[in-house]
């Protein structure tokens, strides 16, 4: 492995180009990209000045030139992929979210552990400057006690009921692409939940379409989120505290601004982002400097913190009825 770490995508569909266009911008090595379609990988690759496009994945994951590989397919693929990175003795960071279940989280992490490899969830959120300034704020007792943390993560998505979003297939609903982000910063910041409460409503194919969540996590902390494919929200977030309060404005998983307000609701502080580009090379940052110091697991993000949040989405899941097909498969 060179001091530059090489990456290859595996996976040439939207979030790749904007994971590409990222981390071309922040100054990262694109080495590779892989689709099915040697065509269309080769399209990417032009697209981005990538050297390489390989037809197929299994050229991307033995290509001695890459060093590390963002798996970017459908959720129903993450584990698979994964998978076939680890069993190459490839890192691998693996789009949100992580895989379709618990289980599937299990597995990866099993594998990636005997292996001795590299392997973390692409939840880009915990790793921006925003996200530090709230864990900042929480630590050093400017907020007090945390009581709360309420978020909403509303966006109107294609409604074609024959679309990757509405399809069990492909492990569509707004919980694997959206809701994730919710449950991912009330575990970030309050730790895993000792109780699961959800309401929702499915779309017509089965997948859940809107859910709101109450979870109860250390000395009766709370989380309240909501999350929606079929409409458009603010998608704001609040941390509330004993002595102070933080809002983060929409969307708040974003790299975006947040400010700090005391027990008096007067404004104290205000992050304000300096965004250079989305963000997401903040996490491939992180992977970089974990396979330098030669980690096999980010600290910041542990396969286990991600096997916890997809626990929660599979409780999530089952109290509003949404069945997928990788569920009959769960051992849990």
């Amino acid at each position: 492995m060179t001091d530059r770490i090489r990456w290859g995508l595996l996976g040439a569909g939207g979030i790749a180009g904007v994971f590409a266009e990222n981390l071309r911008t922040e100054g990262l090595h694109l080495q590779a990209v892989a689709a099915r379609d040697g065509a269309k990988a080769q399209a990417f690759a032009d697209r981005f000045e990538i050297p390489t496009a390989h037809a197929g994945y299994e050229a991307l994951v033995a290509d001695p030139e890459v060093d590390a590989i963002y798996v970017n397919t459908t959720h129903n693929f993450h584990a698979e992929h994964a998978l076939l990175a680890i069993r190459a003795g490839k890192p691998v960071l693996v789009e949100k979210a992580f895989t379709v279940t618990a289980a599937q989280a299990r597995q990866v992490a099993d594998a990636a552990r005997a292996a001795g490899v590299f392997a973390m969830e692409a939840m880009w959120t915990r790793f921006l400057p925003s996200t530090d300034f709230v864990r900042a704020r929480i630590a050093d007792g400017s907020l007090g006690e945390v009581r709360a943390v309420i978020t909403d993560h509303s966006q109107k998505l294609n409604p074609d009921p024959k679309g990757r979003l509405h399809n069990p297939q492909l492990a569509g609903g707004a919980l694997l692409d959206l809701g994730v982000y919710n449950v991912s910063f009330a575990l970030d910041l309050l730790g895993a939940p000792s109780d699961i409460v959800a309401r929702g409503t499915l779309a017509t194919t089965g997948v859940d379409a809107e859910v709101a969540m109450t979870l109860t996590h250390a000395d009766g902390a709370l989380s309240e989120s909501h999350t929606t494919m079929l409409s458009a929200g603010p998608s704001r977030g609040a941390v509330i505290g004993t002595d102070g309060f933080l809002e983060l404005d929409g969307a708040f998983y974003n790299w975006t601004t947040v400010r700090r307000y005391t027990g008096r609701q007067e404004l104290a502080e205000t992050f304000e982002p300096h965004r250079t580009s989305r963000g997401m090379h903040f996490q491939a940052l992180e992977v970089e400097r974990c396979l330098h110091e030669g980690l096999t697991e980010s600290p910041r993000l542990t396969l286990d913190d991600s096997i916890a949040v997809m626990e929660v989405l599979d409780e999530l899941r089952r109290q509003v009825g949404c069945v997928l097909p990788e569920d009959a498969g769960a051992t849990d």
